[in-house]
């Protein structure tokens, strides 16, 4: 379902109008997924701290056992934030009438009287640490835990070391800046990467993953292409896996053999785009993390971080020439190409996913739902007739 915009704040409305999606590109609707808080060590044991996150306040708080709880910022009493509160415990207490909440937004202690009100309680979110950093899910449960690479998957999380890149902003939604990754033609345009791509796609519908591997030959077309093939090979492989349309999980260099020798496999590459929508200002805030599997021994430990630095120049090698477009695009596409089906996917892929309680638009029914479901099997249908 589609509807007209009527806001007459973007330009080119009467000759270009845009249009408003359930989900995809709606600065309106914030999506149940892992959101990107605040870095780990800002907040030790003991400390409360206040952020808004997606246009809505939240307070976290160390407790004394060393876990992060999250809980609506404001006292359900008369309002203080509880972020310039106290930890006491396992609990964070108000620094107006002293009302205490434990992690599951209950109300334990009224100083001057015993009796808690069945009011006196706030909403609590859950809450993961990974990757040296906070995350939120804007509800108490989630269908799964933070994802990981799906070729990760079988690691322990002691066993992976990662660094953090320097975060940056973009001037759209992130759904849109998400798209950069499988946009094969723009690895044309922009990068100058002329690869022909086939599309492999995998959908894990009960952890909102969906996974998007492309693959293609090498072109001998210039200097740079043909000595890439004489020591990667002929063809390329890469995957994205985006896990509810707010963390996209990139593996570079699969099933790639030194000189073409399949005894000489070379380390994959692996990074992690975490995003967090700030409505009002209608930007997006983006945290690169690069990753990598530990290894044993000084030659391992020299490896695994030449492997972390070497994400790290080829994710900056492509960044500044993508970040001017996304800084100056107005998202609507309405003239996509069969070259587009991974974007229109994607696109159909988040429009399907749940409306949070910290979204401004009314939550779709269930009936909504389901007409979803069959107007996107009508157009995978005619799509795939179509290509």
């Amino acid at each position: 379902m589609i509807i007209i915009c009527m806001d007459e704040t973007p330009n080119n409305q009467e000759t270009q109008p845009t249009v408003t999606m359930p989900v995809f590109n709606n600065w309106e609707v914030v999506a149940e997924a892992w959101y990107i808080a605040l870095e780990s060590k800002d907040l030790v044991k003991g400390q409360a701290r206040s952020i808004n996150i997606c246009d809505h306040q939240v307070t976290f708080f160390r407790g004394e056992d060393g876990n992060v709880r999250a809980v609506d910022a404001y006292c359900p009493h008369m309002g203080t934030d509880l972020g310039i509160g106290k930890v006491v415990g396992n609990d964070i207490r108000c620094m107006f009438h002293h009302w205490k909440f434990d992690g599951d937004g209950q109300c334990t202690d009224i100083p001057c009287q015993k009796e808690i009100p069945l009011k006196a309680r706030i909403r609590s979110y859950r809450v993961e640490e990974k990757y040296g950093f906070i995350w939120i899910y804007p509800a108490s449960k989630s269908q799964a835990s933070l994802p990981n690479h799906e070729e990760l998957e079988d690691h322990h999380h002691s066993d992976i070391i990662f660094k953090t890149g320097l975060a940056y902003e973009r001037k759209c939604h992130h759904h849109v800046t998400m798209i950069n990754g499988i946009d094969a033609q723009h690895l044309r345009t922009v990068h100058g990467i002329q690869i022909h791509m086939d599309l492999d796609l995998k959908e894990k519908s009960d952890e909102d993953i969906m996974d998007f591997t492309l693959r293609g030959a090498i072109p001998q077309s210039n200097l740079k292409e043909k000595m890439a093939r004489i020591f990667l090979g002929s063809s390329y492989e890469y995957k994205m896996r985006y896990a509810a349309g707010s963390i996209g999980y990139l593996t570079m260099m699969k099933n790639v053999y030194f000189l073409g020798k399949p005894w000489l496999k070379l380390p994959e590459l692996y990074m992690i785009f975490a995003y967090r929508p700030e409505n009002k200002r209608q930007r997006t805030f983006v945290q690169p993390i690069y990753v990598t599997q530990q290894r044993k021994g000084i030659l391992g430990f020299l490896l695994s971080n030449f492997l972390l630095w070497l994400t790290k120049r080829a994710f900056y090698s492509l960044q500044d020439e993508d970040g001017l477009i996304y800084e100056n695009i107005r998202f609507f596409p309405n003239s996509l190409l069969p070259l587009d089906r991974p974007v229109s996917k994607f696109i159909d892929y988040v429009n399907h996913l749940r409306p949070s309680l910290w979204s401004k638009q009314t939550h779709p029914t269930q009936e909504t739902n389901n007409m979803r479901h069959v107007e996107s099997k009508k157009r995978n249908h005619n799509e795939e007739n179509r290509l």
